[in-house]
């Protein structure tokens, strides 16, 4: 029993001295713990809901108290056919997303200029598992938006870096 115990306290310290954190989890500076998403979809909106809620931040209703303004200009989610079967039906398709944003500060100064995020994803489309591929298409477009997410906070953390008020 003790040396189960000491096993669990090994590999806890280990994984704590090797940098191990939970996917998603992020340290946000000050500026960012709270921020305000103006002009974007429902899905990107609760990514980022859900990404700063991981890191002890949180998604604000309004400009007011935020200490960045993420400004969406453009969303373009789409997909495209890479190769047909036999057939003529759809055996591999490419999903595609753009987004162009900007990073304003507490006092609408501009931190980041506009700037355009590309993601594209591959998947094989088996005709004869329909159903399994429509959901699968779905979680691809989520692993998507999440990374947009990601790539956004990662953005806005070096320019609040950049410039410490």
């Amino acid at each position: 029993m003790l040396t189960n115990k000491l096993i669990i306290i090994a590999i806890s310290v280990w994984l704590g001295a090797c940098g191990y954190h939970l996917r998603g989890a992020v340290d946000l500076p000050e500026g960012l713990k709270s921020a305000y998403l103006e002009g974007a979809s429902v899905p990107l909106r609760e990514q980022f809901r859900v990404a700063l809620r991981a890191a002890s931040g949180q998604l604000t209703n309004t400009p007011d108290g935020a200490g960045v303004v993420i400004r969406i200009f453009a969303e373009q989610a789409s997909q495209r056919v890479l190769s047909l079967s036999a057939r003529g039906r759809s055996n591999e398709l490419e999903l595609y997303y753009r987004v162009e944003y900007e990073l304003l500060g507490t006092d609408q100064t501009l931190l980041a200029a506009r700037q355009p995020l590309e993601i594209k994803r591959e998947y094989f489309n088996n005709q004869e598992d329909i159903i399994a591929k429509a959901n699968e298409e779905t979680v691809i477009r989520g692993e998507m938006y999440q990374q947009a997410v990601r790539a956004i906070i990662d953005r806005a953390r070096i320019v609040l870096a950049a410039n410490p008020k």
